[in-house]
């Protein structure tokens, strides 16, 4: 039996809300009320159903792993919140350089584009200078 490869889930399939709140904490390694919590502080919003029941998506869940990891290394939630801002923050500036860059890159292109549209071959004859009369190429001072 071959073992089929495994693929990245699509940003729409991270953002889809599966799990209630007892898998979302058993998978973080939390408690439910802790995720309760963590809601409050604004560090995760699980989606709702009609219902009002919490979900959580493959996205919340890596988001209650990286809040745990900086909550072991020491930070509290109102650190944690400005850690993960912050992270945001870059990650958008990071896209919007990217877009820049490409848009630069582009002018560019067809910047070179247009300089060999425009450029014009002369005959190489054109681009010699002739020397003027006299023995070895040289200019006859006496001429």
């Amino acid at each position: 039996m071959s073992e089929q490869p495994r693929r990245t889930p699509s940003a729409s399939e991270r953002n889809r809300a599966l799990y209630v709140i007892s898998v979302a904490a058993e998978l973080a390694g939390v408690h439910a009320q802790t995720l309760r919590i963590y809601e409050r502080k604004g560090l995760v919003a699980p989606a709702r159903t009609s219902g009002g029941s919490r979900r959580y998506s493959d996205r919340d869940i890596a988001m209650l792993n990286r809040i745990s990891q900086l909550t072991s290394e020491g930070l509290n939630l109102a650190g944690v919140k400005r850690v993960l801002e912050l992270e945001e923050r870059v990650a958008a500036l990071e896209r919007k350089l990217a877009d820049v860059q490409a848009e630069a890159a582009a002018v560019v292109a067809q910047t070179h584009r247009q300089y060999r549209r425009d450029l014009v071959p002369l005959p190489q004859t054109d681009l010699i200078p002739r020397p003027a009369s006299g023995r070895g190429g040289r200019p006859n001072p006496q001429a």
